[in-house]
């Protein structure tokens, strides 16, 4: 959406993500953000109550984007399509969204945005466990858990700036997985 066509909730939200994905949430006071939304701070607080429900509220818009983007490729429709598709996910979803995904970085160690990506990774695990099964692997529980540990550091590393090739090492998985 252009700015011009935002509302100033949504400009709030806008501008809150992007201060508090590169300056931090607790070093971004709701004043920065009304100055750089060009809104009284008052409107903040009449839209979300406080500074902590504005967060909770970019989060929860983050995820629902994804899943409303990415429904179809965490639909089961054989085990490689699904496995290929988990393993390209962390790249796509930072590329498409790098400042929601720098904030979900930045916040791993708050217990909402924790709770948030759990439930966004849960309905997950036991598809991995059927795929590798269906694919023969002797043990598709301890399979599952690596690559989720796998994806969870692509993700992060991707989001945090510290990785640039994710394609590279998620194409290398391809390939480790058999999956061409």
């Amino acid at each position: 959406m252009k700015d011009t066509t935002l509302s100033r909730k949504e400009k709030i939200m806008k501008v809150a993500l992007s201060l508090f994905a590169t300056k931090g949430y607790v070093d971004t006071s709701t004043k920065e953000i009304s100055v750089e939304a060009g809104v009284s701070e008052a409107l903040i607080f009449k839209h979300f109550g406080n500074k902590d429900s504005l967060l909770a509220h970019i989060i929860k818009a983050g995820y629902r984007r994804v899943l409303s983007h990415h429904r179809g490729m965490m639909t089961y429709r054989n085990p490689k399509e699904f496995l290929q598709n988990m393993i390209f996910l962390p790249s796509k979803l930072v590329a498409e969204e790098p400042l929601f995904w720098k904030l979900q970085e930045r916040l791993s160690h708050n217990s909402f945005s924790k709770q948030q990506h759990e439930q966004f990774m849960k309905p997950v695990q036991p598809i991995l466990v059927k795929a590798f099964t269906e694919l023969g692997y002797r043990d598709p529980e301890l399979e599952t858990q690596l690559l989720l540990l796998l994806i969870d550091m692509l993700w992060k590393r991707e989001a945090s700036g510290d990785i640039n090739n994710g394609v590279s090492l998620s194409q290398l998985l391809e390939k480790k997985y058999e999956l061409l």
